[in-house]
């Protein structure tokens, strides 16, 4: 096999394992590690400066597909998402997921590099500084209220890589939910990022030149087939280590962990 295939291949199954442990244990989308660590496995291949970005994004999307279906079931069966927040928030979150795929596909690296490095930075502050009896409204928003928040947090989610619980559940507890709530709530928010934005990710990068191999447009089908199923391997282990460890501790120092990640994306971008 060409040796720059089985690095390929064995960068994959760093980032899954990694991203699957990180999101069982901090109950965060693996979006966050896996874009990060596409990224520099694509950097360290040599991988064209002018896309690598970009399929980082497009493939962490796809693998959200199935993580998140199988996490949502999962709260389900607990009796904890409300699915009237499913049902009124989600068709705007998809039309977000759209528009940020197609302005994927006109932005550049560095602009994709400031995105995910400053939203990965608000989300570092959010897990290691707020406290999640924080409460800013009395209930969601609706109206164009409801449809302004939940496209943004659609757009942002596409345009990141990201299945949108971390900002999701930050807007749901700062209205009032509980944090249970909230975080089997989010959890139905990856699907309807990620299926509409995967697939304007594909279309958009259609016939782009230095793609990786096994790549349909900016979704790189070996990324999308290893990191699933890597991810739900090592899921459940997270999940169960979290019981055990002080997770005010780990969060925070996961925190720095990814504000350091962020700020080196975006002294990607800027150098």
């Amino acid at each position: 096999m060409n040796p720059e295939l089985l690095w390929f291949a064995a960068g994959l199954v760093v980032a899954g394992l990694a991203a699957g442990f990180v999101g069982g244990l901090f109950g965060i989308g693996g979006g966050i590690v896996i874009v990060p660590a596409l990224y520099f496995v694509f950097s360290a291949l040599g991988l064209d400066d002018a896309v690598r970005m970009h399929v980082a994004v497009g493939t962490s999307l796809s693998t959200i597909i199935a993580t998140s279906w199988r996490s949502l079931s999962a709260h389900t069966k607990a009796g904890a998402v409300d699915f009237d927040i499913l049902k009124t928030w989600t068709p705007w979150i998809s039309v977000g997921a759209l528009i940020g795929a197609a302005a994927a596909g006109i932005a550049n690296t560095e602009a994709l590099l400031l995105i995910f490095g400053g939203g990965l930075l608000l989300i570092a502050a959010q897990m290691g500084l707020a406290n999640p009896n924080w409460r800013m409204f009395a209930e969601l928003p609706r109206g164009i209220g409801r449809a302004t928040i939940a496209g943004g947090l659609g757009l942002l989610s596409a345009l990141m890589g990201i299945g949108g619980g971390a900002i999701g559940v930050t807007v749901m507890t700062l209205c009032g939910r509980p944090i249970h709530q909230a975080v089997a709530t989010a959890s139905g928010f990856g699907a309807a990022i990620a299926i509409p934005a995967a697939i304007g990710y594909a279309i958009v990068g259609w016939g782009r030149e230095g793609l990786p191999p096994w790549s349909l447009g900016f979704v790189n089908v070996g990324g999308f087939i290893f990191l699933a199923l890597l991810t739900m391997l090592t899921a459940p282990i997270g999940a169960r280590l979290a019981h055990r460890l002080p997770q005010l501790i780990l969060k925070r120092a996961f925190a720095i962990v990814l504000a350091v990640l962020a700020l080196n994306m975006l002294r990607e971008a800027l150098l």
